[in-house]
């Protein structure tokens, strides 16, 4: 029997019209054994395909919780000690940006453009959109994003 199915996977992100957090798989049943097969994504092949070489393009989705991605940072590494150069950074108030096909085909340009070997994406969204410093003041927390406050940006637990 062969059904179509949406799956929920909260690390894998699209940027290729499909939601971040439901990747599209095609499920196939075998008895009680089902295989399941990752979005097509031209981006999130990329980076499954794990390291390459250099250049290596870096992909970080920020929101104002951990639900809702509204902007995507994607740097251009040259080499291990090299400086993220160039930076790139995509907002969406409206839609979610792993949501949106433009920006998902500008990111896939950027990178190509730039040459990246490799692409290395965070699993979910890991922090506020605003920038400390420049949207706050340094040392706060910011008044936009409570969701954030006094959590680990990388598990989204509280930190003690």
């Amino acid at each position: 029997m062969r059904h179509e199915s949406m799956a929920y996977d909260q690390g894998q992100a699209s940027l290729g019209g499909t939601p971040a957090h439901w990747s599209e798989r095609e499920s196939v049943s075998c008895g009680p054994m089902k295989i399941k097969r990752r979005s097509q994504s031209p981006l999130n092949k990329k980076a499954r395909r794990g390291f390459r070489g250099y250049p290596v393009a870096t992909v970080a989705f920020y929101g104002p919780d951990n639900t809702r991605a509204t902007k995507v940072a994607v740097a251009i590494m040259a080499s291990e000690r090299a400086k993220a150069d160039p930076l790139r950074r995509w907002f969406s108030e409206d839609v979610d940006v792993r949501h949106n096909p433009r920006i998902g085909q500008e990111i896939l340009g950027f990178v190509q453009e730039h040459g990246a070997r490799s692409v290395v994406m965070t699993e979910g969204i890991i922090g506020c959109p605003h920038e400390e410093g420049i949207d706050y003041p340094e040392g706060e927390v910011c008044p936009r994003c409570p969701f954030w406050a006094g959590r680990d940006r990388w598990t989204g637990e509280y930190q003690q």
